[in-house]
């Protein structure tokens, strides 16, 4: 497994890296064969350590985990065990979804767009054009997924939105975390 482990604005030093690869390798292959890589950023805010986690699997799913404390050991620590419960959630789920997948998931490519927020005080103004101001062009990735792996993948990656294309139509589906705590799922009918 690949480890990029890095601080924002403080310096990790070898023993942090050396115990972060050991303990993380541990956890992470407990529940998964084939780990591909893994992103660790340390920060620090006031007088507490933060530590968020992404670990990728060759099955295409992320999982993201992050912790915090008053020691930099114990902000990792904390992370750890948040991801090493959230996989253990997700075990069972991943060994059905994916023991008979011989590649990885399909996707298909897609452009991504940032638009700009409302300048401060503009609410009250009508706006001159209706066209939104593009601050940023992306290419992001729409996975071919169950319903049930779209909100297993949402729910590994932290987001409140996934955006799915599923496996036996050629439509757009999405699944979200809705405010009351439940998850929605938008299927339109399909546009054939």
């Amino acid at each position: 497994m690949r480890y990029q482990i890095s601080g924002h604005q403080i310096d990790i030093g070898e023993s942090l890296q050396t115990h972060v690869k050991s303990e993380l390798g541990e956890t992470v292959e407990k529940y998964s064969e084939r780990p591909v890589d893994a992103q660790v950023i340390f920060s620090k805010r006031a007088h507490e350590f933060h530590c968020e986690t992404t670990v990728h699997l060759s099955t295409g799913l992320n999982a993201k985990a992050g912790g915090r404390a008053n020691d930099i050991y114990a902000a990792f620590d904390d992370c750890r065990e948040k991801l090493d419960k959230q996989l253990r959630r997700y075990k069972r789920r991943l060994k059905d979804h994916y023991k008979d997948h011989k590649e990885p998931v399909e996707v298909s490519g897609a452009a991504s767009y940032i638009l700009a927020a409302s300048e401060d005080g503009a609410e009250d103004k009508e706006p001159d054009t209706l066209q939104p101001m593009i601050i940023a062009e992306m290419e992001t990735q729409i996975p071919r997924l169950s319903v049930g792996e779209a909100v297993m993948r949402m729910e590994l990656l932290g987001a409140s939105v996934l955006v799915f294309r599923p496996e036996a139509k050629d439509t757009i589906n999405v699944v979200y975390r809705r405010e009351d705590g439940n998850i929605g799922w938008i299927d339109p009918k399909s546009l054939n």
